[in-house]
């Protein structure tokens, strides 16, 4: 990502677990060849899909997330800017090559199959939008990610904001209220690292109860500013990630644990670890050795990200966990941890409204003070975190449907195979942590 980076302090964390297994490539059936012509195969197909990746990034620098493929491919793409009319030529022809193939029988190559598929058309759709085309925001986020969020009036909102104005009664925007008592949970900046390495620690032994992760996976905490999101997890290849945090406003307690799943264990980490070991190394499939970011890809990402918040602290494990470590180690009082929760829990009914400002500032209807005005009443969000949501928004676009209709899209997938049983939600989700598996295949 561009933008400048001021590092205020940079955290370590190297961790193993089982030895990893030996490397396989299985092939796709292919056509029948045609004399004179090329062979067409999937790794071909592969192949060329990820230098098309690589050739879009040079028009878009949020476009490749993540790279560790050949470095001469990479150092190739930066060599020439191609036309963008020709990399949707490229796009196109790779679409229908893999349209040629035999679709296999194999359950894991039906998938990678099919991932091929919607991947290459998310790229031409991106490349049509770089080319100047515009999209309503539903439009776009099927295109790019496979799915359409939902769509909510105010009054949905409003009978959440209602029930909260019961619990912060007064004078004054309702927004305001809700800041003026979630101050009391901000984690100091001087206990900030502590904090974060505690929850760090109890993200990953959780996980690693259950998922087994491959020798010597490990990444690097930084705390970074000026940045239109958060946290970010930009993954190196190697089963290494660099995490940075963004301090550019108060960090509250729910973001310590929040932060620590969602980018690290089970969430952004765990997931490129393990599609990097499963399917890059063990069956050399090069696709998954770029991640384009406005892709199919990333609602899953997202949706096993925050979702995973919950597989590693179900029920009510989170509340006991921090009421008794992270709310001490913040310095602030346990016994206010459960009352917290519970309004937390109320404000997260209201994340469907930064889609709605979303969706209805990049269809043109209002323009970001409005969209600002928007996520102020009806997400509650401060002033200063507003601004920064549609700054976000100018930024990634429909990109934030992932977070919220990605968890419930991962939610209702999960929970239909798990059946209700903790260990056999562990097993699903780590499946689909290392599966090739589209928005689409979790209907």
């Amino acid at each position: 990502m561009t933008g400048r980076l001021t590092a205020a302090l940079s955290v370590v964390f190297f961790v193993s677990a089982a030895a990893a297994a030996s490397c396989t490539r299985p092939g796709a059936a292919q056509p029948a060849a045609t004399p004179g012509a090329p062979t067409i195969t999937m790794e071909r197909i592969a192949e060329d899909y990820v230098r098309l990746v690589l050739a879009v990034g040079q028009h878009d620098a949020d476009y490749v997330d993540a790279y560790y493929g050949p470095p001469a491919w990479k150092t190739e793409a930066e060599k020439e800017k191609v036309p963008l009319e020709t990399l949707a030529r490229r796009a196109s022809d790779l679409s229908s090559s893999l349209a040629q193939l035999t679709p296999p029988r194999d359950e894991m190559e039906q998938l990678r199959f099919r991932y091929l598929q919607r991947q290459l058309e998310a790229v031409a759709a991106r490349l049509r939008m770089l080319r100047g085309e515009r999209l309503t925001f539903d439009e776009e986020s099927k295109a790019l990610y496979d799915a359409v969020a939902p769509a909510h009036p105010e009054s949905h909102f409003q009978q959440i904001l209602d029930q909260l104005e019961q619990r912060f009664p007064g004078e004054g925007p309702l927004v305001d209220r809700y800041d003026a008592y979630r101050r009391a949970f901000v984690i100091p900046k001087e206990k900030l690292d502590h904090v974060f390495r505690t929850a760090i620690a109890a993200c990953r032994e959780r996980t690693v109860r259950h998922l087994t992760l491959p020798p010597g996976e490990s990444f690097t905490v930084e705390y970074v500013t000026n940045k239109s999101w958060s946290g970010y997890n930009w993954y190196q290849g190697g089963f290494r990630s660099l995490i940075q945090v963004n301090t550019d406003l108060p960090i509250y307690i729910d973001r310590a644990i929040d932060l620590a799943c969602h980018e690290g264990y089970p969430g952004h980490h765990v997931y490129n670890v393990l599609l990097e070991k499963h399917l890059v190394k063990d069956r050399g499939w090069i696709e998954f050795t770029v991640y384009p970011l406005f892709s199919p890809q990333s609602l899953i990402a997202e949706g096993t990200a925050n979702y995973g918040i919950e597989v590693a602290f179900p029920g009510d494990a989170r509340v006991q966990y921090e009421q008794q470590v992270l709310f001490p180690a913040a310095g602030l009082d346990p016994s206010l941890a459960r009352e917290y929760y519970q309004v937390q829990a109320l404000v997260e009914r209201l994340s469907y409204a930064g889609n709605e400002a979303a969706r209805r500032y990049i269809n043109g209807a209002i323009d970001a003070r409005q969209a600002a005005d928007w996520l102020e009443k009806y997400a509650l969000m401060p002033r200063a975190r507003a601004e920064q949501r549609v700054r976000f928004f100018d930024q990634y676009r429909s990109y934030v449907i992932n977070y919220n209709l990605g968890k419930d899209m991962v939610r209702l997938y999960i929970e239909r195979l798990a059946a209700g049983s903790d260990e056999t939600r562990w097993d699903v989700f780590g499946r689909l942590l290392s599966s090739p598996r589209l928005p689409s295949g979790l209907q």
